[in-house]
């Protein structure tokens, strides 16, 4: 099983846009016409994040909520230089016995947005 997609729901439709096509280098693709604005962006031939309109109101603690989205990268020194590069705020976690380094980044709306680097992981697993 994989993951087809992910929608986000989004006040500022434009900003995260952007936000996600400079962060990930995703690109607008088709989308069918649903008869209400959104994107559908794409890694490839794959829409995988699709973003409609939504309003940013906040959502109670007792409310089940995805906490946040994760990406599979490569090129951490790389990324990480970049989004220093664009003053970017972002949060780092390094999880070595995993092999994996993390950076944490937040779209314009403050979705939680995680990006998981796992080139130590070919070492790592050496290791062992």
């Amino acid at each position: 099983m994989n993951l087809d997609h992910v929608t986000l729901r989004t006040a500022d439709l434009e900003g995260t846009r952007q936000f996600l096509q400079d962060l990930l280098g995703l690109t607008v693709g088709y989308r069918p016409s649903f008869g209400f604005p959104g994107y559908w962006l794409y890694e490839g031939d794959q829409p995988i994040v699709h973003l409609v309109p939504g309003g940013g109101t906040p959502v109670g603690r007792s409310a089940e909520v995805i906490d946040h989205i994760g990406f599979r990268l490569d090129g951490y020194d790389e990324f990480r230089a970049r989004l220093d590069k664009k003053g970017t705020p972002y949060s780092t976690m390094d999880l070595p016995d995993l092999g994996e380094r993390r950076l944490f980044v937040r779209t314009p709306g403050q979705i939680l947005i995680e990006l998981v680097f796992r080139e130590a992981s070919k070492q790592a697993a050496g290791q062992r």
